[in-house]
């Protein structure tokens, strides 16, 4: 289920929202233009399955999404914890790539096909975090500042739509906001608290 926080934007955060309501996530999220949707999750996809696999238990989904709106390149990402020694590293520079606030020239838009990671909204003078999971599909908007914070220990897999064949670019702004604002693992550890 999306879990939802909002924060201030100043130097010092206050927490304005904690909700796992569906109507008051859709009402906060409609203020800055983000549209959250749910998708069955498909059961019996094996775990690490390859990325023709899970495009073809979602081929209807995706289908319509593209229709929809224009895309012309859909792929998936995942990352998945593994006992190599060099796991700690490359989740560590996986999770670093997004950590940094950005925009894009086109819409952001992911469907969580399983595990979860928090996408962090910067609009109107305020951070919204929303903890996307297994079934949300997340429609940000092209040029809405924002980062990703898939945690310390990543373990997801995702669905990407775009409308440009360059895939993922990010034009980064330089503002130091996610650092002041908490991350993936303290979001998650709140939450379970509830």
């Amino acid at each position: 289920m999306t879990f939802l926080t909002v924060y201030t934007d100043g130097e010092v955060p206050q927490t304005l929202l904690e909700t796992e309501d569906a109507n008051e996530i859709a009402a906060a999220l409609k203020e800055i233009d983000v549209r959250l949707r749910h998708w069955d999750v498909v059961e019996g996809l094996e775990a690490g399955a390859g990325q023709e696999r899970i495009l073809e238990a979602y081929r209807d989904e995706v289908a319509r999404v593209v229709a929809e709106e224009g895309y012309t390149f859909v792929d998936v990402a995942q990352l998945h914890p593994d006992d190599s020694p060099e796991w700690p590293e490359k989740a560590a520079a996986a999770r670093q790539k997004f950590l940094n606030e950005h925009t894009h020239d086109d819409d952001e838009v992911r469907f969580f096909v399983d595990g979860s990671g928090i996408f962090y909204l910067h609009a109107g003078g305020k951070v919204h975090a929303v903890l996307c999971e297994a079934g949300d599909l997340l429609s940000v908007p092209k040029n809405t500042t924002h980062w990703f914070d898939m945690g310390t220990e990543p373990d997801f897999t995702a669905i990407r739509f775009f409308h440009d064949d360059d895939g993922w670019v990010g034009d980064f702004t330089g503002d130091t906001i996610s650092s002041r604002i908490p991350g993936f693992d303290a979001i998650a550890a709140r939450r379970t608290a509830r």
